[in-house]
């Protein structure tokens, strides 16, 4: 049996081990015989093209894009990963197509959706609504959500598993990390196992939609009584480990409050900045995703909905006192301390010499910019980020210092850098330096 094609209602998620890796493999193929022929016209002219520079080019990244939108699962995980945690450190062209990826996840057909709903909840399952929304109102890297009715009047949000993408997520994850060890731009000498171990571990994790529904259940119970937010309810009677089903929050996508005005814009960053915070010291329980799509605004009562749990995980107490004393030596504003503490717990290379380490103080000096000062730092506008990317991309050429930190920090890091590029999309104004003041103190008042 084959993976039924693309309808008008969707494209059919490839469920089988051999279809998932015959368009890994045509997508590899593609990108190397494009990168085969421009290096053969960049030789003719004199050049030599190194393959990193062949690999990232705008037909690459819309190819990329295309074909991992279509596998769902695993392979569109990592390039949204790529997306976020790279996309301002990648030449810009490629940036802006590999991003789609955070967007343009494709829904299953109908009749592919029957099939796994027939699975999980029998025949009759239509005789539990009222209504059912066939066509999904969102569409994500795992699974899609639909919005449903209940026979007493209650409101779902249904999140159904693609098919085959939890079985295919070890496949998944060593086919692409083959497609970036071919494009080069991961360097040999570099031990990234550690890294890809972890992802993988996280993707089975997320799932697991009976884990993330237990998360889902100790955020509620942390956030119980701050109006400020609002969790998802879960219905375990309608629920397995490939259909959560939750109540359905109303709200904006965050994206879409690009527009509000600056005082709406200020309050859902800094609810962003201080959520982070308290899970990172308060709860030592993250959400670890920092995609836009896991956050909605609702404008009728001024709340933060909180949406998907998969990644979340629990943070150790040495590594949230770790953090803690890094925020309190960014505070100090001395680069040179704060090196050190990061060398310290691993996430800077050691040994460097004494040229790169002043380029990396340099860049450094240019990140704390929004956290020197104890006013609101406006990130509307500032060259901060095109000047870092720059100065990366530049460092980048330098193989010997690539450097893989510890996988328990990755994810914090990545949390972290995805407020911050959430903060600048909404040209938000916040006093970031008062904020990790409150929370790094030795005993906060909250």
């Amino acid at each position: 049996m084959t993976d039924k094609p693309k309808d008008k209602d969707g494209r059919a998620v490839p469920s089988r081990r051999l279809s998932r890796l015959a368009g890994l493999g045509g997508m590899a193929a593609n990108i190397a015989g494009g990168i085969a022929m421009n290096g053969v016209k960049q030789l003719a002219s004199g050049k030599r093209p190194k393959a990193a520079d062949l690999f990232m080019t705008p037909s690459n990244a819309l190819k990329l894009t295309r074909q991992l939108s279509n596998m769902r699962g695993a392979a569109m995980k990592i390039g949204q990963m790529i997306s976020m945690d790279s996309g301002d450190f990648l030449p810009k062209e490629f940036a802006d197509v590999l991003a789609r990826l955070r967007s343009d996840a494709q829904h299953m057909p109908r009749v592919q959706l029957n099939s796994v709903l027939k699975s999980e909840w029998k025949d009759s399952w239509q005789m539990k609504f009222a209504k059912f929304d066939y066509r999904p109102v969102a569409a994500a890297s795992i699974g899609q959500v639909h919005k449903a009715e209940l026979q007493n009047g209650d409101v779902l949000a249904i999140k159904v598993q693609y098919p085959g993408v939890r079985d295919s997520i070890d496949s998944d994850i060593k086919n692409v990390a083959g497609l970036l060890k071919m494009s080069g731009l991961v360097p040999a000498s570099l031990d990234v196992k550690p890294i890809i171990e972890e992802g993988r571990i996280q993707l089975h994790q997320e799932a697991d939609y009976i884990r993330e529904a237990s998360y889902m259940g100790r955020f509620k119970e942390l956030l119980s009584g701050d109006e400020n937010f609002e969790v998802p309810s879960y219905y375990a009677e309608l629920s397995t480990d490939k259909i959560l089903a939750m109540s359905y929050c109303e709200g904006r996508p965050i994206e879409d409050m690009s527009s509000a005005p600056q005082e709406t814009r200020d309050r859902i960053v800094y609810l962003l900045m201080e959520l982070t915070l308290r899970e990172l010291f308060d709860f030592k329980l993250m959400q670890t995703d920092p995609n836009f799509a896991n956050y909605r605004y609702n404008t009728e009562t001024n709340q933060l909905v909180l949406l998907d749990f998969g990644a979340s995980r629990d943070i150790s107490g040495p590594l949230s006192a770790s953090y803690k004393g890094l925020m309190k030596t960014v505070l100090s504003g001395i680069p040179e301390e704060i090196f050190q503490a990061g060398e310290k717990m691993g996430l800077f290379p050691s040994a460097m010499n004494v040229q790169d380490k002043a380029a990396v103080l340099d860049m450094m000096n240019m990140a704390l910019e929004p956290l020197r000062h104890d006013a609101p730092f406006d990130f509307d506008g500032n060259p901060i980020s095109e000047e870092l990317r720059d100065k990366a991309m530049e460092l980048a050429g330098k193989r010997g210092l690539w450097h893989v930190p510890p996988a328990e920090t990755v994810f914090i890091q990545r949390k972290l850098g995805g407020i911050y590029m959430l903060a600048s999309r909404l040209k938000a104004r916040v006093n970031v330096h008062a904020l990790m003041k409150e929370y790094t103190q030795d005993a906060p008042a909250h």
